[in-house]
């Protein structure tokens, strides 16, 4: 579909992962760098333009790709609804609809999960539509809380209840939204008085509150790993040649 575009988010420090000339995104998973695969991912489903929201350690994320992508600079990092904000400034005004992803734990999505989110969202008329996932250990993520089996809040850990830290059903950052709902409500989110950054699971609570149609469509048990830390990119890269040697068997 040519109204369709991509954002990635890969404006992060990563601090975690005590780096100081490279972006984490940058780092292999398999045979590629890690953003590499969410990128050739997009492509091939023949989504443009895919823009990339790059800050620390810019060039290292810039040099992968050639004049095909778009970039965004996030000079001061304020959270993932501030990257998305920068992003939307490049973004042509033909894109009707637009994927929201991490540049840094994407590489274990499919076109069947992508084109399923955009099918849903299409027929649907969903302003949001992200994916969600079911893991054995959601510690440290949000909680996706439904209610007649329609999501209605998504719950941080530190904010959840101890019935509500029982759920696995989580969100992984993997979002759908309309351009116009975006461009509409991109200055509405809140600062966050603990981090003083602005996230996009508020556009979520936004949505919800102002009744559009939000969906959270599942994808069962999917490997997926988040990467932070170096633990969890060697984590990553054991799912990653399991799956692969899945794929090839």
């Amino acid at each position: 579909m040519n109204n369709v575009g991509a954002i990635i988010l890969a404006a992060g420090k990563g601090s975690r992962m005590n780096s100081k000339n490279t972006n984490k995104v940058t780092y292999k998973l398999g045979d590629k760098p890690m953003i590499m695969h969410v990128v050739n991912l997009l492509e091939n489903m023949k989504l443009f333009p895919i823009v990339i929201v790059v800050g620390f350690a810019k060039e290292s994320v810039k040099s992968l790709f050639d004049k095909k992508i778009l970039f965004a600079d996030q000079t001061k990092r304020l959270g993932t609804a501030h990257a998305a904000k920068k992003a939307l400034e490049v973004i042509p005004g033909n894109i009707s609809h637009v994927f929201i992803l991490n540049g840094d734990d994407s590489a274990f999505y499919t076109p069947d999960i992508l084109s399923k989110l955009l099918n849903e969202h299409i027929k649907n008329k969903n302003m949001i539509t992200f994916l969600t996932l079911h893991v054995k250990n959601p510690h440290g993520l949000g909680r996706v809380i439904r209610a007649g089996g329609k999501v209605v809040a998504i719950v941080e850990e530190k904010d959840a209840s101890a019935k509500e830290r029982k759920i696995d059903e989580i969100n992984p950052a993997c979002y759908l939204f309309s351009v116009d709902f975006l461009r509409k409500f991109i200055n509405k989110v809140p600062r966050s008085k603990v981090t003083k950054e602005y996230y996009l699971t508020s556009l979520l609570e936004i949505a919800i509150n102002k009744k559009y149609k939000i969906e959270g469509i599942k994808g069962g048990r999917i490997p997926w790993r988040g990467v932070n830390t170096g633990d969890e990119l060697r984590e990553a890269e054991k799912l990653f040649t399991k799956t692969m040697q899945k794929a090839s068997a």
